[in-house]
Formats: structure tokens, sequence, C-alpha cells
């Protein structure tokens, strides 16, 4: 045992007897989580998708009250893109180059912390941040920079497996939170700008065995292979590293897929590209393909199609349906029905140039001279996306979807590249024009007609993820540094607080001695917000 490791065992059994309880979630909780609002215990606080608390303590009368509690400073270069998971009054959210930290609820206070030693050659395209942790029983699970998946004691921060999923050195990683589902952790790769064959994996909670792989490529033989032009299947990418949802009722998980690579030359990968930039629908058990939806086919402006599928039941012409919701990095938003994968509606939520509208199908008819040229071609919105990974929230309130918008433009180029396995596998890409930053929104949707209902401007594109609550509020950051709160039926802003560093994580919010917190990540830090 290294001297750190010692340290980190003493001063944790000495925390032992005045810390929280450690972490008991069991799949049952997991399940019922939206009756569990003193506690956020996913990604998206539930299987749903929605980001949406039923509690009401903060709220559009006492939101003007909020303040900062504490602050927990992780000490660690990098922006923190976590959301938190909060559960028996422990704090679990990871930090840049997969630093995990176990706090103390109620007062900040650190428990543990597990810090990955990492390769030094790491090939990672977006930076050496990862988006947060699952838990499940007393374990919590962790997918890694160099493509391995870790189960960590909830108590200590120990290692409890540690399995290798891929070669990083070929440019495969994890950069996604875990989803945990009945006795399984169930994550996407990332890596689509390396010429990776993307995959979806499920892993034995206990034991750390993969249960299951669905490879987001088919090989050769398998439905939607010939879609991909003579080999190219091979380095065609397709990432996975948003983390999906899940219907308890249908057993189906819903996953966004990434670009296809390279990422602008479409010409040596002729053909739709299943199933890059689709939407998927697997069987949890097996991981078999139920349905698929390509919002993006033969995409040569990397609009990933990874943003969080939100699953909604509401009435659409007519007749009440299972709606699975995306706000899509390609600016349009869709509405599907998550039982069939049937296409039911879209429409633009930011400034489109690409495409006029949709077949009856779904397909998007593309304007011709709108693929990426050696000379340019002017696009929007730009290679960020309408949005991207920032997740939106949905409130059975207003019955809205609140989506932190992009308008923003590119110049997207092309150039022929030769595949190097383990090398940046692009074909050239988009570029924002110098003279035009442009401008965000959050923006209301109702998900039945995708009409936008309000929308509140922002002087710089989003970054952050929002959150709804009961409270009749919509909680927002953007890239100034400002945690705002806005009433969910108006827009109107209601609330807002400088944190020092631009926002780029999403909010949660718990119930802790009685009172209600919104935890939110920013610059390196994590604030914890609640009434006097």
């Amino acid at each position: 045992m290294t001297k750190r490791r010692m340290v980190a065992l003493v001063m944790a059994l000495a925390w032992a007897s005045v810390a929280p309880g450690v972490a008991q979630v069991t799949s049952g909780r997991l399940l019922n989580a939206g009756r569990e609002p003193q506690s956020w215990l996913t990604f998206s606080g539930t299987y749903a998708g929605w980001r949406y608390s039923a509690l009401d303590q903060i709220n559009i009368r006492t939101v003007p009250q909020l303040r900062v509690e504490w602050v927990f400073q992780t000490g660690v270069p990098g922006q923190v893109e976590s959301t938190p998971i909060v559960a028996d009054g422990m704090i679990y959210f990871t930090a840049a180059n997969n630093n995990v930290f176990a706090l103390d609820a109620r007062t900040g206070r650190q428990i543990w912390r597990y810090q990955r030693r990492l390769p030094s050659d790491l090939r990672i395209c977006c930076g050496p941040e990862d988006r947060g942790v699952a838990v499940l029983g007393d374990k919590v699970f962790l997918g890694t920079l160099d493509a391995h998946v870790v189960a960590l004691d909830a108590k200590t921060g120990n290692v409890i497996w540690d399995v290798e999923a891929a070669d990083y050195s070929k440019g495969y990683s994890f950069t996604v939170p875990p989803l945990a589902v009945k006795d399984k952790i169930i994550l996407g790769v990332a890596g689509g700008e390396y010429g990776i064959r993307g995959f979806i994996d499920a892993y034995e909670a206990e034991t750390g065995k993969r249960a299951w792989r669905f490879y987001t490529i088919p090989g050769p033989g398998e439905p939607g292979n010939e879609t991909w032009e003579g080999d190219s299947w091979k380095t065609g990418g397709a990432p996975a590293w948003v983390t999906g949802t899940y219907d308890p009722a249908l057993n189906l998980t819903y996953w966004g897929i990434g670009n296809p690579g390279p990422d602008a030359d479409g010409e040596v990968r002729e053909g739709d590209n299943l199933y890059s930039d689709c939407i998927v629908a697997l069987d949890v058990d097996t991981g078999k393909l139920k349905w698929y939806f390509q919002p993006t086919p033969h995409d040569t402006h990397d609009w990933d199609a990874t943003q969080t599928p939100l699953l909604v039941d509401a009435e659409v012409g007519g007749r009440p349906r299972k709606l699975l919701l995306q706000a899509n990095r390609n600016g349009f938003f869709f509405v599907l029905d998550r039982e069939t994968g049937q296409f039911l509606h879209a429409k633009p939520f930011v400034h489109t140039t690409w495409a006029k509208q949709e077949e009856p199908n779904g397909r998007p008819v593309a304007l011709p001279g709108t693929d990426p040229s050696t000379d340019g071609t002017y696009i929007c919105p730009d290679v960020t996306g309408g949005t991207n990974w920032f997740p939106p929230s949905f409130s059975p309130q207003t019955g809205l979807v609140y989506v932190p918008a992009r308008e923003r433009c590119a110049i997207y180029y092309t150039s022929p590249q030769d595949f190097r396995e383990g090398d940046i596998y692009w074909g050239s890409t988009g570029q924002a024009p110098t003279n035009d930053p442009g401008w965000g929104a959050l923006r209301a949707i109702d998900p039945r007609t995708a009409e936008i209902k309000w929308e509140f401007k922002q002087y710089s594109p989003p970054r952050a993820g929002t959150m709804a609550t009961a409270g009749g509020l919509v909680f927002a950051g953007n890239a100034e540094g400002y945690l705002l709160a806005f009433d969910a039926r108006s827009g109107k802003e209601l609330w807002h607080i400088q944190t020092g560093a631009p926002i780029v994580a999403a909010p949660a919010t718990v119930l802790l001695n009685g009172k209600q917190h919104v935890l939110l990540a920013a610059g390196g830090s994590l604030f914890a917000f609640a009434l006097p």
C-alpha cells in the first residue's frame, strides 16, 4: 500500500463515525427515483431523462433569497462537467483526469478521493474531462479516459474491480457517466475522431464481467453494414458518449450515437453509415437492437445524435403516445414513438441552412451545396451544433422541454486524409467565422407541436445543462459564469448569481437536513445553494 493510499484510508476511517450513511442504492430505488426527491440517483435524476425534481421549497416566490451554502474546491486543473450523484447524504462526482470525489452532502467535506493513474499518451480529442459516475448497491462506477470500467467501494473509494474495455492507444476512451440498470452497468465509448468502431457495453455490477456489447457499426453480414462503402465500416467512429435513458415497462434503453469517421470527408464512406448519428433502442437484458432512427444520414458536419433522449407520455395527433424527444445537434427537435421508433414530427429549434423539411419518415431533405468543400461551405449550425451534450430538462407541470440552444454558424472544410491507427481522423472540420461569435438562448419547446413557446437570449452560446423543479422553476448556467433561475411557464428571469467561472455542467437538487439544495459545478468547484 502506497503512503498516499494509507493516508486516504486512515482519513476515511476517521470520518466514518461522523460521516453520513454510505449509499445502498438498490435497483428498486433507481426505478423509483422520481419518488425520492431528496436524492439525485442518476445522471439525469431519473431513467426518463427529465432532470426534474418534485422539490418545491425553492420556488418562484422564494428563489430570490437563494444563497451559497458551501463550496468545495477540487484543486484539479480543468473544468468540472460532472452532475453530482447524491444518495444517503453522500455526493459522488468527478473532476478532470478521472478524479472521483465523495463528499458529505451536508457540509461539502471530502470523505475520500480516487485518482486514476492515466497513461501519458492518451488519445482524447476534446479534453480530459468526464461527466460523472453511477451508483448501484455499495459501489461507485466510472468509465475512464484509458477505456477501462472501474468499480469503487462507496465507503472508501478503493478499487473493487477494474476491467479493460478497449485499447486506449487506438483512440478508445470513456467520458460518459454510466447508466445502472437492474444488475448491469451500461456505458458507451468515446473516440469517434480516431476512426474507432464504436460500441455500447453492459457489465455485471458485482463482477465486472461483460454481459453484452452492441457495436454501433454493423459488421459484414449484419443488417446496415451495406450502408458503408467498402471497408469504411472498420474506421467509422459512431461513439456513444452521452448517457442514455431507460423505459422499464418496455425494457428498452435509448442511446444517441455519434458522428461517422472521418468527420467531414464523406466521399470515402458513401452511404447512410448506420448506426452513426442514430437514436437506438436496445433490449437491456441482451443488447439486441429493437429499432433505430437516423436524424442525419451520411453526416459530414460532425452532428452527433448523442443528445439526451427524453421519455415523455403525451397526446400527439389526438391520441396518447409514448414519446421520445430529442433536441438534436443538427438543429431539429425530433418527436418519435419510443415503442416503435416511428417518426411523428420535427421542427428546427435554431437557425438551420442545411435542410428545409423532413420527409414523412423523418429523413431530412438536405439542400444542395451544403457538404463541406475544399474552399469552405458556410452552414448553420456550426460543428458544435444547435445544442450538444449538455442536457435539457422536462417539466410535467408545464409540459415543456427546456433546451440550451446555440446560434452559431461555421465554414466547413474538407481534405483527403489517410487513416492511421491512433491518430485523429477528421478529414478536416468546421471553423467559425472570426466576425461571428454567435449567441445563445434557453428555449422552451412544446413537444406536442415542436413549437418554441418562449426564449431567454444569452450573450454567448451555452455549454451548460438545465434542470426543472416543482417550484415552477428552470435552472440554467451560461458561459459567462452565471447560474440563473427562470419562471418555467413564462421564461422570466427570477434570480442569478456569478460563480466566477464558465459553467459547463448541469445542476441537481436534493433535500438535506430539511433544506432543499441546488448543486452545480463551475470551474473546478462544486457549489451548494440553499435558502437562509
